[in-house]
């Protein structure tokens, strides 16, 4: 049996990485795991966050078995495990040699466009919460090991041509594109998506018209 595929995408927050995360979900081949760091830094940094309580509950907190268990078995035995990841969940007493063992994407937004989304969600903000060092730190650890720039989305291009963008990126992880990855059912909708649109016909999918959201 071959060794499944694991895709981390690194992005920082206020990005479409919950629209990104949908359209992998929607392929038959892969599964999906949302923020799986989420816990471990919410108890390591001591910040308070919306629905933090129910974060702790759901998910590992010690980051050592958060990376068993990106790295364990794939769920329904998927072919490929598509994971989103934050940058600023990586603190830095994570390690971090265990992405070596992934597929490295890299998902960015322009930063005056993050941190004007940021502002209007929480008030305050600072460096580190929006994971721009950490980012730019894990993508030269990834170039290093590649000998490489490893691939890179820029979310405003998503939305403007969703297949061809999408098409690039499958082509850079080396595994076949799906049109399936352009529209999802409203089943799969997030309320919070900034990218997404729910159509006359009850599927999901990018909008040109909300990259400013």
């Amino acid at each position: 049996m071959s060794e499944p595929i694991r895709i981390a995408m690194w992005s920082g927050p206020r990005n479409i990485s919950t629209a990104m995360m949908r359209s992998f979900e929607n392929r038959d081949d892969c599964a999906v795991i949302d923020e799986p760091f989420y816990a471990a830094y919410l108890a390591t940094c001591g910040s308070v966050h919306p629905m933090q309580e129910d974060v702790l509950a759901a998910q590992p907190q010690d980051w050592r078995d958060v990376v068993k268990q990106v790295l364990g078995p794939v769920p329904k035995g998927r072919p490929i495990w598509y994971q989103k990841h934050m940058t600023h969940h990586m603190l830095p007493t994570f390690g971090r040699d265990w992405i070596a063992n992934m597929r490295n994407a890299f998902l960015i937004r322009a930063p005056e466009d993050v941190l004007a989304s940021y502002t209007q969600k929480r008030g305050e903000v600072s460096l580190m919460d929006i994971g721009f060092v950490q980012q730019r730190e894990m993508f030269e650890q990834e170039a290093d090991r590649l000998g490489h720039a490893p691939p890179v989305v820029d979310s405003a291009d998503v939305p403007r041509n969703p297949r061809v963008t999408l098409s690039a990126l499958c082509k850079a992880l080396d595994i076949p594109f799906s049109e399936k990855m352009l529209a999802w059912r409203a089943a799969h909708l997030d309320r919070s998506l900034a990218l997404a649109e729910l159509t006359e016909d009850g599927v999901v999918g990018y909008v040109a018209k909300a990259v400013g959201q």
